[in-house]
């Protein structure tokens, strides 16, 4: 068996030739490093809540809480902290050890409502989840306040590559999402960072979206990959639908570029058959989000989730797992 190589120096070339593997051998190479460096019965299970809903400044093109696109969604404020933990608390009880927060912010504010979130970061972390949020852009100092409060993870996707963000997004830079991603370092955050495919964007750019992170001096620990959620009033809305077999290609060559992530199947996944999302599992995805809802698109509900795990033999990844491991290196 190859042996895995934890590397930061990949080439272009280098991950087009494995992307473009044929499929049965990728998957078969992702499949075979998987089982070097994970648990592969193990998958994490988390729970996305939008905290906050709609009326966003930016203008991703892909986004249904984009205040200039006309979508269906019900814009609502901050949700007070007591809803937010009952519905943590709910997350858990459904076996979800990762609680992820999402406001629809271009970036934090110091005010009032980011002095909640860092409450309701405390509140969550109390009950003995991982906490993670998705808030746009931080300062340094602010990453720093999350991280004495207790957050665990940061969200902060890069969408594409480089070449083809500005055909998606405008309002900010591909250099303001790394350097947002480079103050979460800063403070012991661990990050969590992906992409989108299905926005229009060629193989190039997705295997350019791979290079990118699988050079970063320190590996995301997490790696969404998420396909497209077509959603009626946004520029994208008339998109085709993401190949599964695309997914399956991309999950398989992040698992061979950055070995050791957590790599989640993320939106798109109500789509999937069963049988579809147990070949993502045994292509390298090792990580979901479970509840009905992805911030304001459909997900698998809990129950669906329970059923598909007891049928396929896999079981939930404890919270901190890694953390426990450092400690007994450590002892």
């Amino acid at each position: 068996m190859q042996d895995v190589q934890i590397r930061h120096d990949w080439s272009i070339e280098e991950i087009k030739e494995i992307y473009n593997t044929p499929l049965l051998e990728l998957v078969f190479r992702a499949a075979s490093i998987h089982r070097q460096t994970q648990d592969t019965a193990e998958v994490q299970v988390c729970t996305l809540l939008s905290i906050k809903t709609g009326g966003c400044s930016e203008d991703c093109s892909y986004c249904p809480q984009a205040a200039r696109y006309n979508t269906d969604i019900k814009v609502h404020g901050l949700l007070k902290k007591e809803e937010v933990l009952a519905y943590a608390q709910k997350a858990k009880d459904a076996g979800s050890t990762r609680f992820c927060m999402g406001a629809a912010w271009r970036e934090v504010r110091d005010n009032r409502d980011f002095d909640r979130v860092l409450d309701m970061v405390k509140g969550v972390n109390e009950l003995g989840m991982e906490v993670c949020t998705t808030l746009g852009m931080l300062t340094e100092e602010q990453a720093q306040k999350l991280a004495d409060a207790g957050l665990h993870a940061y969200n902060h996707n890069l969408d594409t590559s480089s070449e083809y963000y500005e055909s998606i997004i405008t309002t900010r830079t591909y250099d303001d999402r790394l350097r947002t991603l480079d103050n979460v370092r800063k403070a012991g955050v661990s990050v969590c960072c992906g992409g989108i495919i299905g926005l229009g964007e060629s193989h190039e750019d997705r295997i350019g979206m791979l290079h990118t992170l699988s050079n970063m001096a320190t590996h995301p620990d997490s790696v969404p990959i998420n396909a497209l959620t077509r959603v009626k009033g946004t520029p994208l809305e008339n998109m085709p639908k993401v190949a599964f077999w695309d997914m399956v290609r991309m999950i398989a060559t992040t698992r061979i570029v950055i070995p050791k992530a957590m790599v989640r199947l993320s939106a798109g996944r109500a789509e999937m058959s069963i049988s579809e999302q147990a070949l993502c599992f045994m292509a390298g995805a090792n990580s979901i989000f479970t509840g009905e809802k992805l911030l304001t698109t459909n997900n698998p509900s809990f129950e669906e989730d329970h059923m598909m795990f007891e049928l396929l033999g896999l079981k939930p990844r404890e919270a901190f797992k890694d953390q426990a491991v450092e400690t007994e290196t450590l002892n």
